[in-house]
C-alpha cells in the first residue's frame, strides 16, 4: 500500500520552475515581442491602464445618487417616442407620474388615461384623474398631435 500525503509548501519542482521563470524574465519578454511584432507589450500595457483608478482631473463628476432637495420640482407634460404621456421634473428629468398613453395605429390614435379600467397598474388618482377625465379617449390627428395633446394635458393641470 502506498500512502500520499500533501507536504506543506510548494513542490521542489515547482519552486525550481517558479525561480527559472523569474530569473529570465526579461529574456521570455523579449521574446514574446519579437514573435508578436511588440503586441505583448501593448497588451501588458493596456492592462495596466485599465486597473489604474481614474484621475478626476478636468472631468465633471455627476453625483446621481444624490437628490437635489434644494430645488423644488418643476412638473411639465412629456410625450415620449414610446407614446408614453408622462408628468415629469424639468429639473431632474425624473418621472413623476404617468398620465396615459397615445394607443392606435396609422388609422386613428387616440389618448387613453391611466386607470385601472384601462389596465393600468399605477392609475391617476384623486384630483388630477378628475382633471384629465374629459381628455381620457380624444383623437390624436393633424389639427391636435401630441403637441396640442402635452398642451391641453398641463392646462388642465394648471401647469401652464
Amino acid at each position: 500500500m502506498d500512502i500520499f500525503s500533501k507536504r506543506d509548501g510548494p513542490r521542489r519542482e515547482d519552486a525550481q520552475a517558479k525561480r527559472l521563470i523569474s530569473e529570465n524574465s526579461h529574456v521570455i519578454k523579449k521574446l514574446a515581442d519579437q514573435i508578436s511584432g511588440g503586441g505583448y507589450t501593448a497588451m501588458q500595457q493596456t492592462m495596466a491602464k485599465a486597473k489604474e483608478t481614474p484621475k478626476p482631473d478636468g472631468l465633471l463628476i455627476h453625483d446621481l445618487g444624490r437628490s437635489r432637495g434644494a430645488e423644488a420640482p418643476r412638473p411639465y407634460v412629456k410625450v415620449s417616442m414610446n407614446n408614453r404621456v408622462v408628468l415629469a421634473d424639468l429639473n431632474s428629468g425624473r418621472q413623476i407620474q404617468l398620465l396615459g398613453e397615445i394607443r392606435g395605429n396609422f388609422s386613428g390614435r387616440r389618448f387613453v388615461l391611466a386607470t385601472a379600467e384601462n389596465g393600468f397598474y399605477s392609475p391617476v388618482e384623486g384630483e388630477m384623474l378628475d382633471a384629465l377625465r374629459p381628455l381620457d379617449g380624444t383623437e390624436i390627428h393633424r389639427g391636435f398631435d401630441d403637441k396640442a395633446l402635452a398642451e391641453a394635458i398641463g392646462t388642465e393641470l394648471g401647469l401652464q
